[in-house]
């Protein structure tokens, strides 16, 4: 007796990625769009070059509604996020913001956040797309004990950026806030051009520049108003191509890249963000100590920056090779800088090989594609405004 066939399996369907409340704007810009983090998101709406010039000599302006907005509230909402994550927040003083991280008990990191103090027993965490829900998660899950809610607000709002030297002209001409004496790393409420928002001078691309929570009703005025206040001077719409270039520039880490479970802070050059001096316990404390403690006598590896010759450029992966071409560490992310002119990357090296050389005597080289390029060694930035 033969045996029945045994059927293939159905294949799982696939989430279909969610449009921002901005879909249509981009679509009617001819925006390049791609898939990321479970979003629809414009990739580039001509070239990225001109983007990202933009950005460094007037303004751009990015849709960022990808990403998650987890509100904490209660009387002991600064202690659940001490226990939380690895910042001191309830030292975070109203309408201050912080750059933070929530690792795991090993010390992993599982994001890089920024936790806006929103009022004396609100916070706003704000996490990125692909770990929105994983944060969510952790953090319920260690509330227990604590006098204190976490909701879910990613449907609640919309996020604007506008980033460069004529930002705050810009968004000068749209509300009465007081931008001058608004401080990098704080945020307050107001109204842009009619539009209820939380108004943070923050963002990503190494620029001044302001980024603005709203109602996902109020983005699309919001955008458009914005466009039509630069005075035929921007702000530029910018896709996530020349924020990923603008971020590089500036040396700023980027999660599953600089970042993973499998990094603590320490690794990264972040270990400031770790605040032992905090009352009470937190997660990941023991296994960070121990990281402190590598990190402050023979670190393994250190984070770096590496430019280098001819006009192939690292990419993501690629090994980097010391003299005798032995492989000593990886490329985590690479491009070509439209503001230096040359490939850039940042990448996990030997410790003994991370200090500052030129090409010619670092003896360091990338691997492309079996090809060795030799690389000047460099401390991150390449790029800080003002220089």
């Amino acid at each position: 007796m033969t045996a029945a066939p045994v059927p293939a399996p159905e294949p799982r369907p696939t989430a279909a990625p969610r449009a921002t409340p901005l879909d249509a704007v981009h679509r009617s810009l001819g925006a390049t769009m791609t898939d990321f983090a479970g979003w629809l998101m414009p990739l580039r709406y001509g070239s990225e070059r001109e983007e990202h010039q933009a950005v460094r000599t007037r303004a751009g302006l990015f849709d960022l509604s990808h990403m998650g907005e987890i509100t904490v509230t209660g009387p002991a909402a600064g202690a659940l996020l001490d226990y939380a994550l690895v910042g001191h927040l309830s030292a975070l003083s109203p309408g201050r913001a912080r750059y933070t991280m929530i690792c795991d008990a090993d010390g992993g990191i599982l994001d890089d956040l920024i936790v806006y103090r929103t009022g004396g027993t609100e916070y706003l965490v704000v996490a990125n797309a692909a770990n929105a829900g994983t944060v969510l998660e952790a953090l319920r899950e260690r509330q227990a004990g604590f006098d204190a809610a976490v909701r879910d607000d990613r449907d609640a709002f919309a996020l604007l950026a506008v980033q460069g030297p004529a930002a705050q002209g810009i968004l000068a001409r749209l509300t009465d806030a007081p931008l001058d004496s608004l401080k990098y790393y704080a945020g307050l409420p107001g109204t842009v051009a009619g539009a209820g928002a939380m108004i943070a001078r923050t963002g990503y691309t190494g620029e001044d520049g302001f980024e603005l929570f709203t109602a996902p009703e109020d983005a699309e005025p919001l955008w458009r108003a914005l466009t039509g206040a630069g005075a035929g001077d921007g702000p530029v719409p910018c896709g996530l191509s020349c924020r990923d270039t603008l971020r590089l520039e500036a040396g700023m880490p980027l999660y599953g890249h600089e970042l993973t479970r499998r990094t603590t802070p320490f690794d990264a050059g972040l270990g400031r963000v770790v605040k032992f001096g905090k009352p009470g316990d937190f997660v990941g404390r023991a296994a960070l100590e121990e990281a402190a403690a590598r990190a402050g006598s023979a670190p393994p590896r250190k984070l770096v920056g590496l430019v280098t010759e001819g006009g192939r450029v690292p990419r993501a992966g690629h090994p980097v090779t010391g003299p005798d071409g032995t492989v000593i560490g990886e490329v985590t992310s690479g491009a070509p800088s439209p503001t230096l002119g040359v490939p850039i990357a940042m990448a996990y090296v030997e410790a003994r090989y991370a200090a500052p050389a030129p090409a010619d005597a670092s003896g360091v080289a990338v691997d492309i594609r079996g090809t060795r390029r030799p690389a000047a060694v460099t401390r991150l930035p390449f790029y800080r405004r003002g220089r």
